[in-house]
């Protein structure tokens, strides 16, 4: 798969080293069209539960880095449009923000489960082309969710060396590597 589309997966080239945003990252599309892209990354977990960051909750759901762009901004995805107003699908029942404090009180009220949400400190975005020209230098793999909603609630610590065995060939080679090669 070379196109990308709103709801797929962008998996981090092995030679993307050195770049902290992304190296080995797995960043789901939310948003694909002629005017730029924005994903989030969905293996880079932060050191914050959302009751460091949120007043008014105790929640201990992990906060992630989604990306470079906005990091003083909270983002959520979540598979219960039901519940949340003003959600936007991304797709295959994976939703994009909604009414905040709605979800706030229903983490409070014990009606949203971790598995269903993942908050993000940040973004990943491109300009226009700018996604394209980065594809066309293999610094991503563009690949299908095949977890559909349910990558929600993936494990994050292994997901980018589980894209690469899927991915087969030479990126089985990855999977074991180092993330620093001055380790081997």
């Amino acid at each position: 798969m070379n196109k990308p589309e709103k709801g797929n997966l962008l998996i981090a080239e092995p030679s993307i080293i050195g770049d902290i945003s992304f190296n080995r990252a797995v960043i789901l599309l939310a948003d694909h069209n002629a005017l730029g892209s924005v994903g989030f990354i969905l293996n880079k977990p932060l050191n914050y539960n959302l009751k460091d960051l949120i007043e008014g909750t105790d929640s201990t759901f992990t906060v992630y880095n989604g990306g470079p762009v906005e990091q003083d901004n909270l983002y959520f995805i979540h598979k219960l449009p039901e519940l949340i107003p003003d959600s936007v699908e991304i797709s295959h029942g994976i939703f994009w923000g909604g009414d905040f404090s709605v979800v706030i009180d229903l983490i409070n009220e014990g009606k949203i489960a971790n598995s269903d949400i993942r908050f993000f400190l940040g973004y990943s975005g491109w300009d226009e082309q700018q996604l394209d020209h980065e594809l066309k230098s293999n610094a991503w793999l563009v690949s299908e969710n095949i977890h559909n909603k349910e990558i929600i609630a993936k494990p994050c610590h292994s997901f980018w060396r589980d894209k690469m065995i899927e991915l087969g060939g030479d990126y089985c080679i990855w999977s074991n590597a180092p993330e620093n090669p001055s380790y081997n």
